[in-house]
């Protein structure tokens, strides 16, 4: 089938890797080219992913079978709404149906209404006034969130960005005054976790379990950005997450794709839960309405080759074969190549060069992201994230030293988060969850998603090597 790949970011080479290995002819649209995605396409056009005319109009052309959007700017700007009004089946939900990504507090009051679980308290403030009394109800520590898209930067965490409740209270009102809707939500403590599901009228498809890192600096420090790097368990789950707590934040996709049906909006597209796995389970911190950017990098790396053309089409069009909904069982660990100064002040214009073949060769994948390719193995960092490498092995922290091997063939000025996907990392990360579900328990080795040797690799599949 022809497909057009709609973005010109490191996922969206990953999206049109996975469906040229599947035997999909591409053809792709952004407003800058793609290294990656030049090399799979047989055509490019050159546009703002918002500009749904052009996007219909290059399709049109290119007589595609299906468009796959990437990026949430573009289905909340009505892209996708444009394309099936020409007629053209979409990977991805109408504006309406993104908004759950692109207005916080829609998602937060439909999902209320409609008695979904997992949710923290919040407050959503609408003048100046109600900014200090409704933090001061919160009684502890509490979130600010812009309602609106922010590139997963504009979040600020008591006890991270800000210390004293007045400084958060000040933060919401200049979000205010900037004509804004903003959220204050309780601050919710345990591990953060990604879950993505294919999403079509013939129901909802897990993938496996990421774990991102969305600060800046090693160590978890540093201020946010749109994610440095990610890891993925083998038994697709992670070494704080076990089955029944995957499987509860499972149901509180499925739960909150109902309420969107039950309120007459449709949705074929990804839906990507952002969890925080507390003492008392799984709570949702956010949805956002297609691929996560690092996290499904990493899983799309681990597809099984041949039928992913296929699985993208059944979405698009209303109903999955479930046997089609297959990953190997295999650990990732993705580190982001960026320019200096990353998530806050970049330095932009670095020369990278890369030994593309030497690093295949240590078993690592290469995704272009924002870069640009000025001659034979050397590319530009732009502003943003520019190469995501992603190792795959058996154990996490393999994957992870694949990565750091493969890192020697990357010359040129850049920074990159080394301490993803190490033991230390993963010890530290497992026992804090042991803390919090066992104040006072005793360090140990085993992880916490240990399951009955018995036991299926994820409750989501039978029990074989497919998830």
């Amino acid at each position: 089938m022809r497909v057009l790949v709609v973005g010109g970011g490191a996922r969206e080479h990953a999206i049109a890797r996975t469906l040229s290995i599947a035997g999909a002819e591409l053809v792709h649209i952004a407003p800058h080219t793609n290294p990656g995605i030049a090399r799979l396409a047989r055509a490019t056009a050159r546009s703002e992913i918002t500009d749904a005319d052009a996007v219909v109009t290059f399709a049109e052309r290119q007589e595609i079978d299906y468009a796959v959007i990437g990026p949430e700017a573009a289905l909340a700007a009505g892209v996708t709404d444009a394309l099936r009004a020409a007629e053209i089946s979409v990977v991805g939900p109408s504006a309406s149906g993104a908004r759950i990504e692109s207005s916080k507090l829609f998602c937060r009051e439909l999902l209320a209404r409609n008695g979904v679980g997992g949710q923290p308290r919040f407050e959503a403030p609408r003048s100046l006034e109600e900014v200090d009394a409704l933090a001061e109800r919160f009684g502890g520590p509490f979130v600010v969130k812009p309602s609106g898209l922010t590139a997963g930067k504009g979040v600020w965490v008591q006890g991270s960005d800000f210390i004293e409740a007045k400084e958060g209270a000040a933060y919401a009102k200049s979000l205010l005054v900037q004509g804004q809707r903003v959220l204050l939500e309780e601050k919710l403590v345990g591990e953060e976790f990604s879950l993505m599901a294919f999403v079509t009228d013939s129901g909802i498809y897990p993938m496996p379990a990421v774990q991102d890192f969305k600060r800046a600096l090693e160590g978890d420090k540093g201020g946010n950005t749109g994610g440095m790097g990610a890891y993925s368990q083998r038994d697709h789950l992670l070494p704080f997450l076990p089955a029944a707590d995957r499987d509860a934040a499972v149901e509180i996709i499925r739960q909150s794709v109902a309420a969107l049906r039950t309120e007459g909006i449709e949705y074929r597209g990804i839906l990507y839960g952002g969890f925080m796995l507390t003492a008392q389970g799984p709570k949702l911190v956010e949805f956002n309405a297609r691929f996560g950017d690092p996290e499904s990098i990493n899983v799309l790396s681990l597809y099984e080759e041949g039928n992913f053309d296929e699985l993208m089409f059944g979405v698009a069009s209303g109903r999955v074969d479930p046997n089609l909904v297959r990953f190997r069982l295999r650990s990732t660990v993705l580190k982001y190549i960026v320019p200096p100064g990353y998530g806050d002040k970049p330095h932009a214009g670095g020369i990278l060069r890369l030994d593309e073949p030497a690093i295949e060769a240590a078993g690592v994948h290469v995704y272009f992201g924002s870069v640009e390719e000025v001659g034979p193995s050397a590319m530009q960092l732009g502003s943003g994230r520019g190469i995501a490498l992603v190792g795959e092995a058996s154990a996490i922290h393999e994957a992870g030293t694949r990565v750091e091997t493969a890192l020697a063939h990357v010359q040129g000025e850049f920074y990159v988060r080394h301490d993803i996907g190490t033991n230390e990392d993963l010890a530290r990360r497992r026992e804090h969850m042991r803390q919090i579900l066992s104040p006072g328990a005793k360090p140990s080795p085993l992880p916490l998603s240990v399951a009955p040797a018995a036991a299926p690799p994820s409750s989501a599949a039978s029990p074989d090597r497919f998830l």
